[in-house]
């Protein structure tokens, strides 16, 4: 971040005019990020959220749609999906701008204490205050290394599954040793006309019951386990008819397959987040414990890119901490004005601010 006031006349003159006036922008639209939305809303706070994927959900939706998540308090499981939908549907009262597809390329501090923030889009905002909800950062999946074979990227090699429909009936190849790697294989089986998980070695990340079932089935000879890399790979008719293989006795052998699935986990990227003049430890951003806020006042960072002792990357973390961020910032917006803390139950304030009736008590 700019922390020199004024000193970029030209991008000063384009956010004087045309700007978008907010008093709060959400960097991310995952889970935390959309979960912001509604403790800014309870304040009375209208958020603009910016997210670098085409859709909201983040990780969440991007990788993982139909997984179930087990530890979201009083929603026993859920998936991804419908934990986004949910979230979506909690903050309609709140009517958030979204902008989607763009990542945020430039934050300035201004005389008057405000942001100027700008998209890889060109769309402008002076805020009061700034919520980096992003993740991991803009996260990209570990690619397979191996030349040319990016060729095959969108066809027949893939980092996710957007349609498991497109699997069924095929001789699939399964990279990978983690719970995605893990839960598609066992997914497949039965459904593909076979399965065959690669991994470099012996020992998983995975949850000890997919490994197990994972297992078993190859003892039943429903699936195949191998350990080994892939060296290179083989083309006929301009398709990706093989894999070569190399296992860790130096032999290298030969797969055929219709479609390779690779889940080598993701890469955290920072991107533009990591120019902002913000105090970054391993690729998070350090915050206090009271408001979430980082060495920049005004700028706040919850959910998974933060950093503080004792910090667990849970979604339910995030939640706690998107809202006390909401009330760190909430100075910030409204100087005069002393914040109570009040609760959705009982508050007539709060229910007409979330379109409820109040409840009449005998």
């Amino acid at each position: 971040m700019d922390t020199r006031t004024g000193s970029h006349a030209s991008h000063n003159a384009k956010f004087q005019s045309g700007a978008i006036q907010t008093d709060a922008v959400i960097v991310g639209a995952g889970p935390v990020g959309l979960f912001q939305v509604f403790e800014l809303g309870l304040l009375e706070i209208k958020a603009h959220v910016i997210d670098s994927l085409p859709n909201v959900g983040g990780q969440c939706v991007e990788l993982y749609p139909d997984k179930p998540i087990y530890d979201i308090p009083a929603v026993p499981e859920c998936t991804g999906q419908q934990l986004t939908d949910n979230l979506l549907k909690q903050i309609e009262p709140f009517g958030p701008t979204f902008h989607l597809n763009q990542e945020v390329t430039l934050v300035e501090r201004r005389e008057d204490g405000r942001f100027n923030l700008e998209t890889s889009t060109g769309t402008c905002f002076v805020t009061r205050t700034i919520f980096i909800a992003a993740g991991v950062g803009s996260f990209q999946p570990r690619a397979l290394r191996v030349d040319g074979i990016e060729q095959f990227e969108g066809t027949q090699l893939a980092y996710r599954v957007k349609n498991p429909e497109q699997y069924e009936g095929k001789n699939i190849v399964i990279c990978g040793g983690g719970d995605s790697a893990l839960d598609w294989a066992l997914n497949f089986v039965g459904k593909a006309e076979s399965v065959v998980l690669l991994h470099r070695r012996e020992e998983f990340r995975a949850a000890p019951a997919s490994v197990a079932k994972m297992k078993e089935l190859c003892e039943n000879y429903e699936m195949q386990f191998l350990v080994g890399q892939i060296t290179g790979y083989e083309t006929r008719d301009e398709l990706l008819s093989e894999i070569k293989v190399t296992g860790t006795d130096g032999v290298t052998r030969r797969l055929p397959l219709d479609n390779l699935l690779v889940f080598f986990g993701l890469s955290p990227k920072l991107g533009p987040i990591a120019e902002w003049g913000l105090e970054i430890e391993r690729k998070q951003l350090k915050v206090d414990t009271e408001k979430f806020e980082t060495n920049v006042p005004g700028i706040f960072a919850v959910g998974d890119i933060n950093t503080y002792p004792g910090k667990k990357k849970l979604i339910l973390s995030g939640f706690h901490e998107a809202a006390l961020a909401a009330f760190g910032a909430a100075p910030y917006i409204f100087p005069e004005k002393k914040i109570h803390m009040q609760y959705t139950t009982t508050s007539p304030k709060l229910h007409k601010i979330l379109g409820v009736e109040s409840p009449v008590f005998d």
